[in-house]
């Protein structure tokens, strides 16, 4: 079993190793298009399922990575929707049913990566929706890698 979640990897972006063989891919989308700029988009999930319901028992990852869309306002056909996906009317329910989903399949004492762009729902909002307190981040820019660790019996 791989050891690695991407639970909304999207294109893989921030990856290096874009098919990292410790990794399962995982999106609720999969599609290739070109962007208006002419760059070519992939999004090819290892597995096509939901963040919010994630097909894998309880504790089966040693790291989840969580970068789930951040944005209210964006056109259906955009490059930004496309690139980085679009949440729903209740976003507050889908992200914090996500983040329960990745505490659930991540292994207790182990690590949850969380990527959030707060130029459209601030982080302080994102925080109270999710429940937890994130151990460490970044707080000067808008785009946040948050860590978190499952505790014991969580």
């Amino acid at each position: 079993m791989k050891k690695i979640l991407d639970a909304c990897c999207g294109s893989r972006m921030f990856w290096f190793n874009k098919q990292h063989p410790d990794a399962v891919y995982m999106d609720i989308r999969d599609f290739e298009d070109t962007l208006c700029d002419g760059r070519k988009l992939v999004v090819k999930p290892d597995i096509v399922a939901d963040f919010r319901d994630i097909p894998f028992p309880d504790e089966t990852f040693s790291l989840v990575v969580f970068d789930p869309p951040h944005l209210l306002q964006a056109g259906e056909n955009s490059w930004l929707a496309k690139k980085y996906g679009k949440l729903g009317p209740h976003w507050e329910q889908d992200i914090s049913a996500g983040f329960n989903e990745c505490m659930r399949v991540l292994k207790p004492d182990r690590t949850l990566i969380f990527k959030w762009n707060e130029e459209q729902v601030k982080l302080k909002d994102l925080l109270k929706v999710i429940g937890h307190e994130p151990l460490i981040g970044n707080r000067r820019s808008k785009t946040h890698w948050l860590v978190f660790m499952k505790e014991e019996g969580e």
